[in-house]
């Protein structure tokens, strides 16, 4: 199976676009965004690995600079290091991640990624025998060490990373400040809380909403990138491309 067939994309307008794993069905799938910019675009969670990003972007159409432009260059960012949002780090040059999870990351800790991925959860496999028992997150070794208040600037963008522990111990939310956008990763999402990971921290996780809380109370964030599950659905079968 090509990139081209395992994943989808859909447009969400200022230079933001919703990707998704199209045979990955599991209340686990990561959403994963492309943000483009004037000098960088950044891939925000990377998905499970399976079949390369980087080339569906490219094959999709999505890179395309302007013409006579050279590429601009591509920063994948994880969210966090479970599975689902780290596993397709490994095709992508430039990767970064929050300090408390590099070391995870850099060793290929499948214990912290809590590697779960069953065969019923993958419905086409991505090549003739796969079989989900051999999945694993393979060890990346992150070029850029994320903190609290870093700024990541794509020339006419900027994000702000925000640690947000609680799912995990180096879970961040991506603020765009000026277009009051959050990109959320495992911070919000429809459900229940998981709280009871390796490494997830019930105390840390209600200071994190509570800060989440108050962001949107001063008006600071006005959007927040997550989508419940049946949105998934609707969306995969009607328009995406």
């Amino acid at each position: 199976m090509s990139a081209l067939e395992w994943f989808a994309h859909k447009p969400l307008g200022g230079g933001i676009f919703w990707i998704q794993e199209r045979f990955y069905e599991s209340g686990n799938r990561a959403n994963i965004w492309l943000v483009r910019g004037s000098q960088r675009d950044v891939v925000i969670d990377a998905g499970l690995g399976l079949r390369s990003l980087p080339d569906y972007l490219r094959a999709a159409g999505l890179l395309a600079p302007a013409d006579g432009a050279e590429p601009r260059p591509l920063l994948a960012v994880a969210t966090h290091v479970h599975f689902d949002h780290s596993g397709g780090l490994q095709h992508f040059e430039e990767v970064a991640v929050h300090s408390a999870e590099a070391a995870a990351l850099l060793r290929g800790d499948n214990y912290e990624a809590v590697t779960w991925l069953s065969d019923r959860e993958v419905a086409r496999p991505p090549q003739p025998g796969w079989r989900a028992r051999h999945f694993r997150v393979p060890p990346v070794r992150p070029s850029r060490l994320l903190q609290e208040g870093d700024e990541i600037s794509l020339g006419d963008r900027q994000l702000t990373v925000m640690h947000m522990p609680g799912h995990s111990r180096g879970s961040i939310c991506l603020h765009d400040k000026e277009r009051k956008i959050l990109f959320s990763g495992d911070v919000v999402y429809d459900g229940s809380m998981i709280d009871w990971l390796p490494y997830s921290k019930i105390s840390d996780y209600v200071a994190s909403c509570q800060r989440l809380l108050e962001l949107v109370d001063r008006g600071l964030v006005e959007k927040i990138t997550v989508l419940l599950p049946l949105l998934f659905e609707y969306i995969l079968h009607q328009d995406l491309y």
